[in-house]
């Protein structure tokens, strides 16, 4: 499984009623992508205290195959030709659940990355990790849960759906938050439960 997200931050003054009107239209366009686990379509605005107008979709990607057809076709070409090109940042997941809240709609999401420590072994880092994310994953609000890594820069991502409003949602200084606008989730009933290998 594979997590991605490119973040498109926009303007101070950015009228972010365009991305809502955006995904209000045409989020549907992934709801049965094939390869697709899910999407988030995930904003955050200055008006709700964010550093920055950022528009920053979030995808976990069953099938290798599913993603490469995205970027490669006319999905990515119209964030393209909209915004320009943003770098896509991917990460290999390392763990995936559904935490209690998984029947509701997510409202907020938040993401953390943690650099990994140079002088612990990458398995150790990993497991402790590991016992964070079952931990997480059990927590009152959570609809879902990823922690993933970027070996290339040995970066953590975790990733969590919350079905919190913002208001409500975990502070932490080192943690992005988000609104949910939509979910596209046409293969999560079949996105594999716990640690990945």
């Amino acid at each position: 499984m594979h997590a991605m997200q490119y973040d498109i931050t926009l303007p101070a003054d950015y009228d972010m009623g365009i991305i809502r009107t955006r995904v209000a239209t045409r989020g549907h366009l992934l709801d049965d992508f094939p390869g697709l686990g899910l999407k988030a379509y995930l904003m955050r605005e200055r008006a709700d205290g964010s550093p920055v107008n950022q528009y920053a979709p979030f995808y976990l990607w069953a099938d290798p195959a599913g993603m490469n057809a995205f970027l490669w076709g006319p999905g990515f070409q119209g964030i393209v030709d909209d915004f320009g090109r943003p770098v896509v940042q991917h990460w290999t997941v390392l763990a995936y659940d559904e935490g209690p809240a998984t029947a509701s709609a997510p409202r907020t999401a938040t993401r953390r990355r943690l650099p990994l420590p140079a002088g612990l072994a990458p398995a150790d880092a990993i497991a402790a990790e590991l016992e964070r994310h079952t931990e997480r994953a059990s927590g009152d609000g959570v609809v879902a849960t990823a922690l993933a890594v970027d070996p290339r820069h040995w970066e953590l991502l975790v990733l969590t759906l919350w079905d919190a409003p913002s208001a409500d949602a975990p502070h932490s200084p080192d943690t992005d938050r988000f609104q949910v606008l939509h979910l596209s989730a046409p293969g999560r009933a079949g996105l594999k439960a716990g640690r990945a290998w």
